[in-house]
């Protein structure tokens, strides 16, 4: 059984940080990519960063300079250190993963359950 497990999350102050962290299992399959996105109440959820095999990373404008995507690949796990929180930052905080299925070709995707990260002013 394929497994995205999200965990970190919490209620903060303004300023404050936390290490999300999340962990693939169950497949053999070679991950390709993993992401972090963030839904707020009332809003679309929106790609906060993400990290490919290669290790090029890419950030959401809105968090560059504050928050910090990295993997350990030996344990298949996905990081995000998030430093300086605003209220703003408030969400639902998903992980993705992305494993290849065929080379080249074809990629499959799986969705955390989601970690609560609530910044207080």
């Amino acid at each position: 059984q394929v497994k995205v497990v999200e965990s970190g999350g919490g209620l903060v102050q303004a300023g404050g940080s936390l290490r999300l962290s999340c962990v693939a299992s169950g497949s053999t399959l070679s991950i390709r990519e993993m992401s972090w996105y963030r839904q707020a109440p009332g809003k679309k959820r929106e790609l906060v960063a993400a990290i490919g095999s290669g290790g090029s990373t890419n950030y959401a404008d809105s968090v560059k300079g504050r928050f910090t995507i990295s993997t350990d690949n030996t344990k298949n796990t996905v990081y995000l250190q998030m430093n300086s929180l605003k209220p703003e930052d408030t969400a639902v905080y998903y992980c993705n993963v992305e494993w290849t299925t065929v080379p080249g070709i074809e990629t499959i995707n799986y969705w955390g359950q989601g970690t609560q990260v609530t910044v207080s002013s």
